[in-house]
């Protein structure tokens, strides 16, 4: 039987909330060539694998963070799926804005948030983690107890794994970079020559450049 987080990987490959270039890398907001993008909004469109996701994830903060007295999601991306998700499971939701509010209120937290509440958190990619941080101090500093959360996706970057790990904020991922490059050859979506490339930019993202003639021929236009 095939694992949970293979599934979810072909899922996403399939929808292309997940898309591979090794040759023509992406260029991310900050700056890093990159051979994936990630675009989980896609799977708002798709009711299977939107309902596969809210399913996961339910069952892992159940299974993890059992004792959570409010879902809250860290993006905006993830705000959807942890709307979602309270309701699945009778929780109260908030979510945590990147900044704060530029009028009224000026929240950080939109949504209520009571001193001594234990939080579970939704992300829906882990890069650099460091929203992921951002959102728990946040959400700690407004009284509340994050207990750890769901991510949908995690590059698990050896930074953001080590940041996560220093601070001991426990994310729980529902599909990893190795199990999506793994899923990626089975599928043919890829080619085996490309593992290695896929491998060399997670080993250094900040600094990687693909080794291609075509990545050459572009950059020259």
């Amino acid at each position: 039987m095939t694992k949970p987080d293979r599934q979810l990987a072909e899922k996403l490959l399939k929808i292309s909330a997940i898309k591979l270039q090794p040759d023509i890398p992406f260029v991310w907001g900050s700056g890093w060539n990159s051979p994936i993008y990630n675009d989980n909004r896609r799977i708002l469109s798709y009711p299977d694998v939107r309902n596969y996701v809210k399913v996961e994830i339910a069952k892992n903060i159940i299974e993890h963070f059992g004792n959570a007295d409010v879902i809250a999601s860290v993006s905006t991306a993830s705000i959807p799926l942890g709307a979602l998700v309270a309701d699945t499971l009778g929780l109260p939701f908030i979510f945590v804005r990147e900044t704060p509010k530029d009028h009224g209120l000026e929240n950080l937290i939109e949504g209520n948030l009571k001193p001594g509440q234990k939080v579970a958190m939704i992300e829906d990619v882990i890069s650099t983690a460091g929203g992921t941080l951002r959102a728990t101090e946040v959400i700690n500093n407004a009284g509340g107890e994050v207990l750890g959360g769901v991510a949908v996706f995690h590059y698990e970057f050896p930074m953001a794994v080590k940041r996560l790990n220093d601070t001991n904020v426990d994310m729980i991922a529902l599909c990893t970079y190795n199990s999506m490059v793994e899923a990626a050859v089975d599928m043919k979506y890829i080619e085996p020559g490309d593992v290695e490339t896929l491998k060399a930019w997670r080993k250094d993202p900040a600094n990687w450049v693909p080794d291609t003639d075509n990545f050459s021929k572009l950059t020259n236009l």
